[in-house]
């Protein structure tokens, strides 16, 4: 699963204020009030990019021949776990996020809802998710996702507030979704789930490391261990950020290699990719909130920009559709580079 920073809105949020008596607009009714708060508590946003990297697995593992009930099924348990998980997260963060500038309007610390009740969405989330995966797809894309939700809130979410090294902690769980969808088409773990997670887990350490350092101060004030905690000039963190960037480079070619996809995504994961390392490098030679700001944007928009070509570009399809024959690159992934053994159904 991805981490609770995934595409976090890095703008500060303010209180509502409670409508007035005099106000003409209705207030919300009691049933929108709860599907509020349990989507806030949930991330949805956040959420839905777990759900999309989830999706281009299934995808690509699939081959563009795939069940659709069966696809429903793993984008319904990822979406239900991803909430339960955020929201099982955000119970345990409640003291602490009601310190944070960017998080002390959540429902919790805000006063919006009880305890018991976020615990309570939660469990019943993560629970009905881990259902509709087993009986939806298959046990070992289950496992995984019962994987995530443990690592998540039993190792994660404690790291936090105790060494820098949560943010690698936390890579692990946005670099299993994809795998899941993959497994759920498949079965098996194979070479381009591997892969797909491996890109992931890279990804997230520029994201998120621009994104700490931006409000290092106020994580500082909840109590959370980010690397710029440990980093006061930000020079470690530049260096870990750009370095993670670059090797996005090979990570991604690497696909191609496998015979997941073709040229054409090749070539433009390259070109956008050392746009995304250029930036790395940016901040990395000048810490400033302007050069954080622009690396944390870039990596938003760099990961769907990827997935996309990977999506449209699978077995080099753009190429023989234009005519210029099956590649190399177009072999199944068991032909061209049997490197990892998959593990069972």
């Amino acid at each position: 699963m991805i981490a609770d920073h995934r595409a976090e809105n890095e703008t500060m949020t303010t209180k509502t204020p409670p409508p007035s008596p005099d106000d003409p607009r209705p207030a919300a009714s009691g049933f929108g009030r709860h599907v509020g708060n349990y989507l806030e508590l949930a991330k949805a946003r956040l959420a839905a990019l777990v759900v999309l990297t989830t999706i281009v697995g299934y995808v690509l593992a699939a081959r563009g021949s795939f069940d659709p009930t069966v696809l429903g099924m793993t984008v319904l348990g990822t979406t239900l776990t991803a909430f339960g998980a955020n929201i099982l997260n955000q119970w345990m963060e409640a003291d602490r996020d009601q310190r944070m500038e960017r998080t002390r309007n959540r429902p919790l610390p805000a006063g919006q809802l009880s305890r018991p009740t976020a615990l309570m969405w939660g469990l019943a989330s993560a629970a009905a998710g881990l259902v509709v995966l087993y009986f939806g797809t298959n046990r070992l894309t289950t496992a995984l996702s019962l994987f995530v939700i443990l690592l998540y809130i039993l190792v994660y979410t404690p790291l936090k507030v105790r060494t820098p090294l949560n943010t690698a902690v936390g890579a692990v769980c946005g670099a299993i979704p994809p795998m899941m969808g993959w497994t759920a088409a498949t079965g098996e773990l194979e070479l381009g789930a591997w892969i797909l997670g491996g890109i992931l887990f890279i990804w997230q350490i520029p994201h998120f490391l621009a994104l700490a350092w931006m409000y290092r101060e106020d994580y500082a004030r909840g109590g959370f261990r980010m690397m710029p905690a440990a980093d006061p000039d930000g020079s470690a963190t530049g260096r870990a950020a750009f370095v993670h960037a670059l090797a996005l480079l090979p990570l991604t070619g690497a696909l191609a290699a496998a015979g997941v996809t073709g040229m054409t995504y090749l070539v433009g994961s390259q070109v956008v990719g050392l746009g995304f390392a250029a930036l790395g490098l940016t901040f990395a030679r000048r810490r400033v909130r302007l050069t954080a700001r622009r690396l944390f944007l870039a990596s938003i928009i760099y990961l769907p920009i990827l997935l996309g070509l990977m999506v449209s570009d699978m077995d080099d399809r753009l190429a023989r559709l234009a005519g210029f024959g099956i590649s190399p690159a177009a072999r199944p992934v068991a032909e061209v580079a049997p490197v990892l053994p998959a593990v069972g159904k």
